[in-house]
């Protein structure tokens, strides 16, 4: 039997010019997706182009809305670290860990348990605020406040109502000082409404309110915890849409920020300010000072007069001219002193 082969089909070989094309064909094709738009139509986009959306945690804040309430909120807790370290006459360090917008379900399921739940309103604003500590710091910093040393504090009690009072004045501090930073848009005035150790039983909000929750961790003593606080988006909204359009006003073409308008502060109405009016030219030599005695007329140029300067405290402020008023000797401010 004689074998046989069938050479009808030719069997075809790549040049490699043709195989890197194919390679290439294959990888912009999967570098590339479809994009389905109105109608029948569609096309073609990179990938990188396309930015996923997750529908079960929708993102109400742009990168550059999350950008400028970091920075914000940044500024926020190095002031408020600054406050609770003179408050308790301890070292009290806060660094920022997370700034994120969650569903409220989620935020609660994510809490602690047990935990110390705060609750208060933030007037004209709508919703209610929480903010969020574990117990061993609350009852570090309300042993703090009793005078003691803020170390290893035991955390297994419930709190009583002498501490929960206490640790109302730095919830207080908290929220104020939050607050003053957003002064320049809002005046914004926090209100204690209540506690609570589980966040199973709060139903301050639906389960799908957008939150922004700060996240922070706080050091005192030997003792470090997270403090959140969580923020109902439809509350902030108004305050981020002022804030937005006050930066880019000011960013538009260039725009320079308007100067501030020093004010008076009213706390300085009592002080006393010496005020003293002198003038120079004169000179002696330290023999002519040594035979100085009483009734002696030292004679002045009639210039001198006319280049008194008047100094507020220790500070030379204004030029003034030598006169009288009524019976008494007087000086008239004739403009700012040039040294």
């Amino acid at each position: 039997m004689e074998a046989s082969t069938d050479f009808s089909e030719e069997q075809q070989v790549l040049s490699q010019s043709e195989v890197e094309r194919l390679l290439a064909q294959v990888s912009e094709q999967q570098s590339n997706v479809t994009v389905h738009k109105e109608g029948s139509e569609s096309s073609q986009k990179p990938k990188d182009t396309i930015q996923p959306y997750d529908f079960r945690n929708p993102v109400f804040l742009s990168s550059g809305e999350l950008r400028k309430l970091r920075l914000r909120h940044e500024e926020y807790i190095r002031a408020l670290a600054a406050r609770l370290s003179i408050y308790l006459r301890l070292d009290f360090s806060l660094q920022m860990s997370k700034l994120q917008t969650i569903p409220y379900q989620k935020f609660i399921e994510s809490l602690s348990n047990p935990t110390h739940l705060t609750m208060f309103r933030v007037e004209p604003l709508r919703g209610v605020f929480l903010l969020d500590e574990h117990p061993r710091l609350g009852l570090t910093i309300v042993d703090r406040l009793m005078g003691g040393p803020a170390h290893s504090v035991n955390a297994d009690h419930d709190m009583s109502e002498i501490e929960m009072a206490l640790l109302d004045q730095k919830v207080q501090l908290v929220m104020s000082e939050w607050c003053s930073h957003w002064s320049k848009i809002q005046d914004l005035r926090p209100t204690l409404l209540g506690h609570e150790t589980n966040g199973r039983f709060l139903q301050t909000a639906a389960h799908d309110t957008v939150m922004l929750v700060l996240s922070m961790e706080a050091r005192i003593g030997d003792c470090m915890e997270a403090m959140q606080i969580a923020f109902p988006y439809y509350a902030l909204e108004p305050m981020l849409r002022q804030m937005s359009l006050t930066i880019d006003t000011v960013i538009h073409e260039g725009a320079k920020p308007a100067k501030a308008v020093s004010k008076w502060s009213r706390d300085f109405d009592d002080v006393h300010v010496p005020i003293v009016a002198e003038w120079r030219g004169l000179e002696l030599t330290a023999r002519e000072i040594t035979r100085l005695k009483v009734g002696d007329v030292v004679e002045l140029d009639p210039e001198c007069s006319s280049q008194v300067v008047v100094r507020l405290g220790d500070m030379p402020k204004f030029s003034a001219r030598l006169g009288t008023k009524g019976n008494k000797w007087a000086v008239e401010l004739a403009g700012k002193y040039k040294s």
